[in-house]
């Protein structure tokens, strides 16, 4: 039978980030939790959150973290930009969608930015990913492009037309389900000018 120390290092190597919770379960107590944060054998992230500390979270690590804890967001807009390498920028918060009437989770890591969306919305263009074994919901290329022009308010439109022109040029997101998802986010007539501009 496997010790504890080999269980909580297979699990932090496995997910980059455990919650306290799942450090209890492998065989720690909340105490020793505490002395090896001290000791500088774990590092603690945020409230319930640990990792090794010499372990490289990786690009994505965010997103397993979030879903994790809430497996029913969305990831989307710059995060999900990011995802399909349709920008540069590397976003500090991580950017979800929730229904309009469901609650925010809470979450001290990492930062969140919540965007609300209809259920039609929500379940449009979502695809399934596995990040760092855990299964993450994140928007397709194609509606990620279209939530850029939904929300242009918050993230400005340069950085849609940019993940507009990006995806089209890379192939990664068809002008026809751009169109079909600009429908159901009731931006089509936002974004026909721009579609025609790039096709």
């Amino acid at each position: 039978m496997p010790s504890p120390d080999l269980k909580i290092r297979a699990l932090l190597k496995r997910a980059g980030t455990a919650r306290s919770g799942e450090l209890v379960a492998a065989g720690l107590s909340r105490m020793d939790l505490s002395r090896r944060v001290a000791a500088g054998q774990l590092v603690r992230l945020a409230r319930g959150v640990y990792a090794l500390p010499d372990h490289d979270l990786g690009e994505h690590h965010g997103l397993a973290a979030v879903a994790r804890r809430a497996p029913g967001v969305v990831f989307c807009l710059l995060t999900a930009l990011r995802f399909h390498n349709l920008t540069t920028q590397a976003p500090f918060e991580v950017w979800i969608a929730i229904g309009n009437k469901d609650h925010v989770p809470r979450i001290d890591y990492p930062p969140l930015r919540v965007v609300r969306l209809s259920p039609e919305s929500l379940a449009a263009g979502v695809e399934l990913h596995s990040v760092r074994g855990t299964p993450v919901k994140i928007t397709s290329a194609a509606k990620t492009v279209v939530d850029c022009f939904k929300f242009r308010g918050k993230i400005g439109l340069d950085v849609a037309l940019e993940a507009l022109r990006d995806a089209r040029r890379s192939r990664k997101a068809d002008a026809d389900d751009i169109w079909r998802l600009a429908k159901v986010n009731r931006v089509a007539n936002v974004m026909r000018p721009y579609l025609e501009a790039v096709a």
